[in-house]
């Protein structure tokens, strides 16, 4: 201050033909304070040198305390008088009302600044889960819970929140330590004073509690007095922020000009004259120490006191004396009509008041020659710049703060924290990667956070996302649903394309089902040349030749056309199967019809007096097998001429995999098709089942009742089945159903017959065949 005194006064530009003086009160203790600022504001009549002030009682600012609580104090009793009070180290956020302490000033930030980048700092390095420890006075009380606001702003949860006093019962701090001992989380805010870290530094190192991480208040953290201290090693790596450091050109020299006889009064100086030089400046005092000489000097001595590399809160009062000259300046150079008080007046340089000055202070701005901007906001607060110091072991056991960041509340909020590319040393003694402080692990992709009950945000589980949901972020709340044509993946943290699924040749089903319907085929074809080469026996030519032939080729299209309901379907596929089925079917049950009327009329023909034969002869049955297919035909076209069946992609049956299928467009014409083909299978098994009693060796009509009672049972059975099938196996469903009655007919109609034209020679003849019964003589 006294440095900055001279400066200023030596000075031309500044405060032309003024002079500035000066009244130190170097007394401790509140009410010592308190009594300096009652003789302040009742008039000042001791000065240091004579003629230094204009008016004796004059006080234009009163600069400090260092201490947020006598600060609180006395301006108290100062704002009263609107003297303006600059303060280069009382930090508490409670100074910066405005109602309340109205003349006060600081050149060092709020300690609202400091919680928001001690909480963006936390926030920084990922520690969610942390605890928060306090000196139970104004400053450790609101700027703790400043702190905690912010973090919680932030996302961060506070595990536990104490305070103790230095000055209080021993059972708080013991109580503080039996909590940090049994607590989950790593990193403890520390928002209190030397004193106070030092007493629960000295605990912890007593009950061997390490691996803990601090992050330090600027009230302790560069604090010369902590390596004196017991277990001053727990608190090697704390982190915290202070006041950015400076260069004050000349304040080194004038340090090493200090001599006893500049401040013969002052018990500082010759204490620390003493020391430095081990002789004693009292010569009648009882010391063991010889006398000064006198000739000491400190131009060749480095202490602490000289140390001018670390230079933060002496910089605040460098910064405080400036404002206050420069206030002082711009009122003594006030321009009339250009002033800040009413019409444009200007304050009287003679009678300066303190409620001018502090006008004066409001407005100051100016940039000291490091080039730092100075200036007040309208609450008397100064810019939030910070140094991240990192408390680091140095030579001798000692500890050194690092600067390894920087922190600067006037930027943008994503440029407001810069680390610096230097190593840091975390307080579990490594010196790779911060420590790990947080109350459940994050979440990883394919997750979500389930909050625990009864406990804070920041504990939670991981729950795994639904099938069809996805989370791809860390930490996610929610799962996001899949769009309908695509699904989860394994790790659920991507959405892929479904499968699409139908009954392929390249899948066993569809290989058995295409197996079964070419030996089909294949059988249908090896009886129809049996038959062919055997078109002149008796036994192919009682049976109706024709119409065998044509229900055999009936037969060869029922087992082509199961072959239409494999593979993907497309919108031609789709109406082919559907009607290729219905009419084949129809063909083949028309001409089974066919051979059923042709037998029954056989028989009748040959009762006397009957000649029904001549009412079903060759061109009545060709035209009755016309005339039922041709119905079929008429219904299938206008089942495809109004709804017919597309493919369709089913994304509802199952939830991971698209069905693609053939929608039957119109129900009613496909039930129309099936009730068709119904209708003609239960009037031939009628017809066929009254012509069971025929003569033995004539057992046509017993081989079309067994095949229609197989082909009527397998139809029946498909009803249900086909409606409980899900997906492609619906269209197996069908398949079997066509494979089944098909193999049916050919088996129970035609395999007797082939059995006794290759195996059985002797009795395809003309006289078996019109064998007689035991009392009829009948003959066909």
């Amino acid at each position: 201050m006294i440095f900055a005194i001279n400066e200023i006064n030596r000075n031309p530009d500044m405060l032309p033909n003024v002079t500035l003086g000066y009244r130190i009160y170097g007394d401790c203790g509140t009410m010592d304070i308190l009594r300096a600022a009652l003789a302040l504001v009742s008039g000042v009549k001791e000065e240091v040198r004579d003629n230094n002030c204009t008016k004796v009682e004059t006080v234009q600012a009163i600069l400090g305390h260092s201490g947020s609580r006598p600060t609180i104090a006395f301006q108290k009793v100062v704002g009263g008088f609107h003297i303006p009070v600059i303060s280069h180290f009382a930090t508490c956020a409670c100074l910066s009302n405005r109602k309340q302490y109205p003349t006060f000033f600081r050149t060092i930030p709020s300690d609202y600044y400091q919680s928001r980048a001690l909480a963006k700092l936390v926030r920084v390095f990922s520690w969610n889960w942390i605890g928060a420890i306090a000196v139970n006075n104004y400053y450790g009380r609101n700027g703790i819970n400043a702190f905690i606001q912010s973090a919680q702003e932030y996302g961060v949860c506070i595990e536990y929140s104490e305070s103790f006093s230095s000055s209080g019962p021993p059972e708080n701090l013991q109580r503080i330590i039996t909590i940090i001992k049994h607590a989950t989380s790593r990193v403890i805010v520390a928002f209190m004073t030397h004193r106070e870290i030092k007493l629960l530094a000295a605990e912890l190192y007593k009950q061997n509690i390490t691996g803990l991480q601090f992050v330090g208040s600027e009230a302790w953290i560069t604090d010369h007095s902590l390596t004196d201290s017991e277990g001053h090693s727990i608190l090697e790596g704390s982190l915290g922020f202070v006041a950015s450091r400076a260069e004050i050109p000349g304040l080194g020299e004038h340090l090493r000009r200090l001599h006893p006889s500049q401040f013969p009064h002052s018990q500082f100086v010759r204490d620390f004259w003493e020391e430095t030089f081990d002789c004693s400046l009292n010569e009648s005092a009882d010391t063991q120490r010889k006398p000064c000489s006198g000739s000491e000097s400190l131009q060749n001595v480095e202490s602490q006191f000289t140390d001018v590399s670390e230079l933060r809160f002496t910089n605040n009062v460098y910064k405080s004396v400036y404002a206050a000259a420069h206030a002082l300046d711009n009122l003594i150079k006030c321009e009339d009509g250009k002033g800040p008080f009413a019409s444009g007046s200007c304050a009287d340089p003679e009678h300066i008041q303190p409620w001018q000055v502090v006008q004066y202070l409001s407005t100051v701005n100016f940039t000291t020659g490091e080039g730092e901007r100075v200036y007040f906001d309208k609450n008397g607060d100064s810019p939030a710049r910070y140094e991240l110091i990192n408390l680091q072991t140095a030579n001798k056991g000692t500890m050194k703060g690092v600067t390894v960041g920087r922190y600067d509340a006037s930027l943008p909020e994503s440029h407001q924290f810069i680390m610096n590319n230097v190593p840091v040393v975390w307080g579990n003694g490594l010196t790779e990667e911060a420590p790990v402080s947080v109350c459940s692990e994050r979440c990883l992709q394919g997750t979500r956070k389930v909050l625990q009950k009864g406990r804070p945000v920041c504990c939670y589980d991981c729950i795994p996302c639904p099938a069809g949901e996805i989370s791809n972020s860390t930490d996610s709340i929610d799962c996001m649903k899949c769009t309908p044509e695509y699904w989860s993946n394994g790790q659920r943290d991507a959405c892929i394309p479904k499968t699409i699924e139908f009954l392929a040749y390249d899948e066993i089903l569809g290989k058995l089902l295409a197996a079964f319907s070419l030996l089909g085929l294949f059988l249908t074809m090896i009886t129809t040349l049996v038959f062919y080469c055997n078109i002149e026996t008796p036994l192919v030519r009682a049976n109706n030749s024709e119409l065998s032939f044509l229900l055999l080729f009936s037969l060869t299209l029922c087992f082509l056309c199961s072959l239409t309901f494999i593979g993907r379907p497309s919108e031609w596929s789709c109406m082919l199967r559907h009607t290729a089925f219905g009419i084949t079917f129809v063909l083949c049950i028309s001409c089974v019809l066919g051979k059923t009327i042709v037998v029954l009329m056989a028989f009748r023909a040959t009762l006397p007096g009957r000649n029904m034969m001549k009412w079903f002869g060759p061109a009545q049955q060709r035209i009755s097998v016309l005339v039922f297919t041709l119905i079929q035909v008429v219904i299938c076209i206008l089942w495809l001429t109004i709804n017919p069946p597309f493919p369709f992609r089913n994304m509802y049956l199952y939830e991971d995999r698209i069905i693609l299928e053939c929608a039957l467009g119109s129900a009613v014409g496909f039930w129309a098709v099936l009730g068709y083909i119904g209708l003609l299978a239960m009037l031939c098994f009628v017809l066929a089942f009254l012509a069971r009693k025929l003569p033995n060796n004539f057992n046509e009509a017993k081989l079309i009742t067994f095949s229609m009672l197989i082909f009527c049972a397998v139809w029946i059975t498909f009803i249900p089945a086909y409606v409980s099938s899900p997906g492609k196996f619906t269209v197996a469903v069908e398949i079997f159903a066509i494979l089944a009655s098909s193999f049916g007919l050919l088996f129970c109609i035609f395999l007797p017959k082939c059995f006794i034209i290759i195996f059985r020679p002797e009795q395809n003849t003309k006289k078996h065949i019109m064998g007689k019964t035991s009392n009829n003589d009948i003959h066909y």
